[in-house]
């Protein structure tokens, strides 16, 4: 387990921690908690650091925080956080210049320039902001080519697993996840316009990537409507696939966090049509149970906890309250979940104990504070 780690390691569980002192005014044990994160160096090349991990991760909780015992380390982490990202950004223009696609870890989420970006969001760094957006403009409107064949530029060499593959993601793939994928980017543009951070192109960028996945929201068999798991190259050229599997309804990759990145895209842009696309297609795979079926744990990232943390965000701004009124059936079923089955142990937001624990917070407190915390999962 990683000290300086977001999604599976101590950082989650610090922030989750901050999280429940700004809530209560209790900050011993934030405060052991920010102890033991920066008590050992934190990763700070910029090919290893990202939002998930080392100095910008850090600099997250900190921030959220928002208490001045934290000050001076604050200001040195986001500094530090600010050189990365320029270094990142430099690096994508550069391989963006040569006509290269990007590996996953250059744009995504958790790896990525999105991520970063987030941080960049949530913190007012508005100069570094807006190199983070115009990389993602060009990101979504500027394509690349690989095979000879014309593909997004958030195409990606690699294949799911983040390295290149044989077989058949031999030439990578197209990902629409949020976690990882084209969501990622659409999202975090979405909350910049919205926040009033827009740079040229910015519009363009959001109606290409709603184009996208207005294309790629395919029909199952059983009537509802939702996207693919990674798609290659064979598969991307050919387009959707009518009747093809539902997949799981997470956060991660799933209908529900696509369909909030959609859904703040058509937020953004004034899009009542991708707003109601978004939306039936989330209730789709929340009323469908097997869909539900293949949930399997209670986590942030690909189980229950992600799936109301999202469904709530997602119901806060629908069009309708038809997924408000299914928010505590899917509540019901994750505490069902936590009874028979052992809560994970592990720490971190993503996989561990600590984003149930912040989601169940975020969900039963009447007014929580506006701490904005759930930026790292591009949800508000």
């Amino acid at each position: 387990m990683r000290h300086d780690d977001l999604g599976a390691g101590l950082v989650g569980t610090a922030l989750q921690t901050m999280v429940f002192a700004r809530s209560s005014g209790r900050w011993a044990e934030a405060h052991a908690a920010a102890r033991a994160v920066t008590a050992q160096p934190l990763t700070a090349h910029p090919a290893q650091a990202s939002l998930y991990r080392g100095v910008p991760a850090v600099a997250y909780a900190l921030h959220l925080a928002d208490h001045p015992a934290y000050a001076r380390t604050r200001a040195e982490l986001e500094a530090e956080t600010i050189a990365i990202v320029a270094e990142r950004v430099d690096a994508g223009l550069r391989r963006m210049d040569s006509g290269r696609p990007p590996r996953m870890a250059e744009y995504d989420l958790i790896s990525g320039l999105t991520g970063l970006g987030a941080f960049l969001l949530r913190s007012d760094r508005e100069r570094a902001l807006e190199r983070v957006l115009n990389y993602l403009v060009r990101l979504l409107t500027e394509p690349v080519t690989v095979a000879g064949q014309h593909v997004p530029g958030w195409w990606t060499t690699d294949g799911p697993s983040g390295v290149t593959e044989t077989g058949v993601f031999r030439m990578g793939h197209a990902n629409l996840g949020l976690a990882h994928g084209l969501s990622g980017p659409l999202a975090l543009l979405a909350l910049a316009t919205r926040a009033g951070y827009v740079v040229d192109g910015q519009d363009q960028a959001l109606d290409e990537g709603v184009a996208v996945l207005t294309r790629w929201a395919q029909p199952h068999a059983n009537g509802t409507v939702g996207w693919p798991d990674p798609v290659p190259l064979d598969s991307f050229l050919n387009g959707p696939t009518p009747g093809a599997k539902p997949t799981r309804p997470s956060w991660c990759y799933g209908t529900p966090g696509i369909g909030r990145a959609m859904q703040l895209a058509g937020l953004a842009r004034h899009d009542d049509h991708a707003r109601q696309r978004a939306e039936r297609a989330v209730l789709g795979s929340i009323t469908d149970p097997q869909q539900l079926a293949q949930l399997s744990d209670a986590t942030v990232c690909h189980g229950w906890a992600g799936l109301l943390l999202t469904c709530d965000s997602i119901a806060a701004d629908a069009m309708t309250p038809d997924i408000a009124r299914q928010l505590p059936r899917i509540h019901a079923r994750l505490d069902t979940h936590r009874v028979r089955h052992q809560i994970p142990k592990d720490a971190g937001l993503l996989e561990g104990n600590a984003g149930v624990r912040l989601t169940l917070h975020t969900v039963r407190t009447p007014r929580p504070p506006a701490l904005g915390w759930e930026t790292c999962l591009l949800l508000n």
